[in-house]
């Protein structure tokens, strides 16, 4: 092979790759290729799904002849083609509209609560942002709602029944009825003169899906609280991942399905129970107005004869706890709906659900701000903690003022291999003073589910949603002190001021801690001290998204942390307690070893022994 061919070859390779690499699709034509041959995937499952869904419900059916049961797409000719036409009913706090083209709910506002632009009310969904067919079937295959037309009768100013109709005597009819003053709206399908045209399938199957909306300022909280929940019949309630795509088919009865926002959800709710649930959460793109995308699907009992109403309800409102608890009121079965608002472990919800609520309820009626609120409440909270604190408190400043004693033991046992001798020692001094080295720590624990419970309580306060106190313009989202044209590292694109008074505030709190501590016979106390020092300014990443109410509780706490040291400092004359202490060690009643130094000092011999075994094995 001459030089000229193989210069011929290298240049058609080149060529052949930059022409390769010029032609490729840009990113978003590779995106937009994928979501094309995505959707007709879905469309394919979906038509695969109710292909079985179909064949299942006429398995189930009792044997009809072709006489018998009418052609599906004859049955309901005439609601084939019609006008979509939009139907509204209301009451003093919600307006639902529906669509006449499947007879389904389109649109649910609040009028209480404020979008983000604080003019307009709440809308959790409108138009394609939800969707809900009913699948009935008969001979012929399925028959979905979704591809009718029903016509609104008896309407009311609260109520209104969509009926799809097959003639004047044969009809299914949805029949929506929003209670006075409620967010819940009572929901029935009942067939009329349907029991010869309908398959003899006992139930109904439900496709109900919704792309929940970003209806705070925060993106990232929003969508971490932001989760689909469903509550097992005759169990306990439960929830998709909100930090990934996620889904499930459920095995058990379900009461009810929550597509859930931070402040806000939309719950189905089924008297009969759903059986055969599949649920699925799909996270949205930051940006896009939208937090998740959840979607469901189950069947419910329905009587195709008619003779008993397949009954249901609707929820569209706040994640309020005693909005959603009064809803049990009068049921045997309890829907607990209450469980979509978080209120942390076992131990702090029952904490938060029958003091925290309570009190802040209380002064909350008083009319003050809700900055003040929380001010007061972490007032009272510090305040039932004051005497845990005070005994954690004296625990340190009594191993502060025996820390001279502990130096000399220090000193008579400089070497390494005397460390068991010297802790030993150690143990009998504080044992001969009635000093526990743990005796801060059972206090410290005692306080910790009360100190959690507000923390757990302030994220899930609907009460705390735009209201503005200080700088803040709104305690349920972050507080924008500044804002970075660009987005940093696990800190995001703004810093929050009361989250960064926080970190400084605990800074402080950590300097105090760590200077009333013993660190005597405690060499690894300097790589401890450094950990300290570094945990505030994580939490400045950590909480930087969280909302301002939160930080601002965090910070008064913290704050009335230091104020509670240095006072108690001030306050304690530790030279009276060394002679308390030494008083102490006089009375033969104090010589007792506490139970934790003797079980240490026990351990202590024991390794001891062990040790002086293996050295004269040697």
């Amino acid at each position: 092979m001459d030089k000229n061919t193989i210069t011929g070859l290298v240049l058609i390779g080149i060529l052949l790759v930059g022409f390769s690499f010029l032609s490729r699709p840009s990113e978003e034509q590779i995106a937009a290729q994928k979501r094309y041959y995505d959707s007709i995937a879905v469309v394919q499952q979906q038509e695969e799904a109710l292909k079985a869904k179909t064949e299942a419900a006429l398995a189930n059916s009792k044997q009809e002849t072709a006489a018998s049961v009418a052609d599906s797409s004859a049955l309901f000719f005439n609601a084939i083609h019609g006008t979509d036409s939009k139907v509204s009913i209301q009451n003093n706090v919600a307006e639902i509209t529906f669509t006449t083209k499947g007879g389904r709910v389109y649109s649910a506002m609040l009028k209480d609560y404020m979008a983000q632009d604080k003019k307009t009310p709440v809308m959790l969904f409108d138009g394609d942002d939800a969707s809900m067919n009913f699948n009935f079937y008969n001979k012929e295959g399925a028959i979905q709602t979704k591809d009718y037309f029903f016509e609104a009768v008896n309407k009311t100013d609260s109520s209104v029944t969509m009926r799809l109709a097959a003639d004047s005597d044969s009809y299914i009819d949805f029949i929506y009825t929003l209670k006075p003053d409620s967010y819940l709206m009572n929901f029935e399908i009942k067939a009329t003169g349907m029991a010869d045209k309908l398959a003899s399938t006992n139930y109904v199957d439900i496709d109900w899906s919704q792309r929940a909306r970003q209806l705070e300022k925060g993106f990232t909280y929003e969508n971490r609280l932001s989760e689909l929940t469903y509550k097992v019949t005759g169990d306990n309630v439960d929830n998709l991942s909100a930090a990934k795509d996620d889904e499930k088919k459920l095995e058990n009865r379900i009461d009810w399905v929550a597509f859930k926002n931070q402040f806000f959800s939309s719950v189905f709710i089924a008297e009969q129970d759903f059986e055969k649930v599949s649920v699925k959460s799909r996270m949205e793109q930051q940006g896009s107005g939208y937090i998740k995308d959840y979607s469901a699907e189950m069947n419910t009992f329905f009587d195709p004869s008619g003779k008993e109403p397949t009954e249901m309800y609707f929820y569209f409102g706040p994640n309020h706890f005693k909005t959603l608890k009064a809803l049990d009121k009068g049921r045997t079965e309890k829907w607990e709906l209450h469980r979509l608002v978080y209120l942390g472990w076992p131990l702090i919800r029952w904490i938060n659900q029958f003091i925290t609520i309570n009190v802040f309820d209380w002064l909350s009626g008083w009319g003050l701000s809700m900055g003040i609120v929380l001010l007061i409440l972490t007032i009272m909270v510090k305040v039932v903690v004051y005497p845990a604190t005070w005994k954690t408190y004296m625990s340190s400043a009594k191993m502060r003022v025996l820390k001279p004693k502990i130096d000399e033991i220090n000193k008579k046992y400089p070497k390494q291999e005397d460390a068991m001798k010297k802790q030993q020692e150690v143990m009998g001094l504080y044992s001969q003073y009635g000093v526990s080295p743990m005796g801060g720590c059972l206090p410290m624990l005692l306080q910790f589910p009360i100190l959690m419970a507000l923390f757990m309580f302030v994220p899930s306060a609907i009460e705390l949603r735009q209201q503005s106190f200080l700088w803040a313009d709104d305690l349920s989202t972050y507080d924008a002190f500044i804002t970075f044209p660009f987005h940093i590292p696990f800190l995001g694109n703004h810093l929050s001021l009361f989250c960064l008074l926080m970190t400084v505030t605990n800074i402080l709190n950590t300097k105090y801690t760590m200077s009333m501590q013993d660190t005597g016979a405690q060499p690894q106390m300097a790589a401890m001290k450094w950990m300290m020092y570094l945990m505030p300014i994580m939490f400045l990443f950590v909480l930087n998204d969280y909302p301002s109410g939160l930080n601002y509780y965090y910070f008064v706490s913290t704050l009335i942390s230091v104020g509670t040291m240095i006072l108690l400092r001030r306050t304690t004359d530790e030279t009276k307690l060394l002679a308390i202490l030494e008083a102490k060690k006089k009375d033969p009643k104090q010589a007792k070893k506490t139970g934790f130094a003797a079980r240490l000092e026990a351990m202590q011999k024991q390794q001891e022994l062990l040790q002086q075994q293996r050295q004269n094995k040697k």
